[in-house]
């Protein structure tokens, strides 16, 4: 049987928080074609969650709607709803009250965020990464893709390339910052960071950013979007 998600796990987004995903074990979820490996939650099955996910080939889930969002970025393969197939590279934003039965044909892993959607009047967004267009970072050997803005939100969402031997120094983050390095070693003030490795960064913080070697690192980057530390 699945397990139920009840615990919280990194819940105080006041604290910084590092995980290595390919070190961790897959976990059962509802579905017993779906697994999961949880970065953050508090809530429970219907709580806030960040997570990666993998659907094996033939897989679903149930159809469910999501009063508070859902962010996904397609890592491997194919993920598919009724709403259409979404290859490698896709980024989606489902606002609030966004419904689907999700599924893969050939299997899949996905980084999903739910619960973290809250507001009123957001669009439903889909970047096709793969043919999206770069531009020119904050400084040089650093180019972005963005991937969402809203005037109406705080929250910011970009893939960052960072060259090798380029560098983000000392940047502050109001509002806190999340990455998932996607491809390449990031290289922080914590040292080297892999694929598939996770950093969130309190409200506050500052971070020095660089890429390693001859490839450098490819990055998803959220800003913005946690709360401040509470007064002392």
């Amino acid at each position: 049987m699945p397990e139920t998600m009840t615990e919280s796990l990194n819940a105080d987004v006041t604290k910084k928080a590092v995980l290595d995903t390919h070190a961790m074990k897959w976990q059962s979820s509802p579905s017993p074609t779906v697994w999961r490996k949880r970065l953050d939650s508090v809530g429970g099955e219907s709580g806030r969650v960040t997570s990666v996910v993998r659907y094996d080939a033939k897989s679903s889930f149930p159809e469910h709607d999501h009063p508070e969002g859902e962010e996904i970025l397609v890592l491997k393969g194919i993920f598919s709803d009724e709403h259409g197939d979404y290859p490698a590279g896709t980024y989606l934003l489902n606002p609030p009250g966004f419904r689907h039965a999700p599924f893969s044909r050939r299997g899949c892993t996905i980084f999903v965020k739910l619960c973290q959607y809250g507001g009123e009047r957001r669009e439903h967004v889909v970047v096709e990464t793969t043919t999206a267009k770069w531009t020119p970072g904050p400084v040089p050997g650093i180019d972005v893709l963005p991937l969402y803005r809203s005037a109406r939100h705080p929250e910011t969402m970009d893939l960052l390339h960072i060259s090798g031997g380029a560098r983000l120094s000392h940047q502050a983050c109001p509002g806190g910052a999340e990455i998932f390095v996607l491809d390449g070693v990031l290289v922080s003030d914590d040292g080297g960071h892999g694929a598939g490795s996770w950093l969130r960064l309190p409200d506050g913080a500052e971070w020095s950013l660089g890429g390693k070697g001859k490839k450098g690192c490819t990055l998803y980057a959220k800003r913005g979007h946690l709360p401040a530390a509470p007064a002392a």
